[in-house]
């Protein structure tokens, strides 16, 4: 698979001659083949959030009974067709591409005694014949082979344009977020849980910093893409009123105003008033033991039934 990325970024370049256009073909073409597994999980997600009134009910009525409540919960996914598991399709998708294209990279700019020796390609493809025996990696006056730290520790004139260059990806990732957060409502996720998913990205940005500038270039064009798809899924699933994605808000909003009054009503239920009856017990004679009966007793009445025989004199 290694081979695969690499050869893939060398039939770009020998068509391009450049090596930040050949990485940016290459981040298109993978959103384009993970597009189809976004739009299912979209639509997988929308159609989960559409039964979450459905949901809190049966988790409200078996509430103490967990096997039950998961039961039902099953039920209710094969009634609508919906797969539980249908959102984390992309992620399971992009887990092993990210390994790929982070070796991949790695293995165009492999050194030996400070110079480059690519690994995964040809030796008579243009993009193999480019890189060996060089120190670096040019592209649009960027050196591609740097990570922006080391390059803003050689010389921060210098390195300032990388360290933008991965201001304006943590930029690009942050407005990404804001357009999935601003249509998705759920019921269960406090202010700071969503603040958090909306600031993530910005940080995964962040270590940026410590990897090829080549790599940044590839995540800026993959997140550019990314938010183009963003407009497409806007567009497809909020279009009406009647949409897939506008019943799932309402779904949304309506499990939460339910979580709400749920939350609400346990507040102002008072506390019970029933006297605290212990189930102390006390031994006999003989060793055996009984329970102290939870019963009131009749007064002049003692443990045994009897009379109190002082009231008998």
């Amino acid at each position: 698979m290694f081979e695969l990325a690499a050869r893939l970024i060398a039939a770009f370049y020998a068509w391009t001659h450049s090596y930040s256009v050949a990485i940016g073909l290459v981040a298109v073409v993978v959103m384009l083949i993970i597009t189809p597994l976004t739009l299912k999980s979209t639509k997988g997600m929308l159609e989960m959030q559409r039964l979450q009134p459905e949901m809190r009910r049966l988790q409200a009525q078996f509430k103490g009974d967990r096997q039950q409540l998961n039961a039902e919960m099953m039920k209710l996914y094969q009634e609508h067709k919906v797969n539980p598991l249908a959102s984390c399709l992309p992620l399971l998708a992009q887990m092993p591409i990210f390994i790929i294209m982070f070796r991949a990279m790695h293995g165009l700019i492999y050194e030996v005694n400070g110079k480059f020796e690519p690994k995964y390609l040809n030796h008579s493809s243009e993009l193999y014949t480019s890189l060996f025996g060089k120190s670096e990696m040019k592209s649009f006056g960027l050196d591609l082979a740097l990570r922006p730290m080391q390059a803003a520790q050689e010389n921060f004139a210098k390195g300032i344009i990388y360290i933008l260059l991965v201001a304006a990806l943590a930029g690009v990732y942050f407005v990404q977020q804001r357009m999935v957060a601003s249509r998705t409502v759920s019921p269960t996720m406090s202010a700071g849980q969503a603040k958090l998913m909306q600031y993530l990205p910005v940080v995964f940005a962040v270590f940026q910093l410590f990897l090829p500038t080549a790599l940044v270039v590839y995540y800026m064009v993959q997140a550019i893409v990314r938010i183009i798809q963003q407009y497409y899924i806007t567009k497809r699933f909020y279009g009406n009123d009647n949409s897939l994605g506008r019943q799932a808000q309402a779904a949304s909003a309506k499990a939460r105003d339910i979580a709400a009054t749920e939350k609400q009503s346990k507040k102002d239920t008072p506390p019970s008033n029933e006297p605290f009856q212990s189930k102390r017990v006390t031994p006999r004679k003989g060793g055996e033991s009984s329970q102290v009966s939870r019963r009131p007793q009749a007064p002049g009445k003692n443990r045994t039934g009897s009379l109190d025989r002082k009231k008998k004199k």
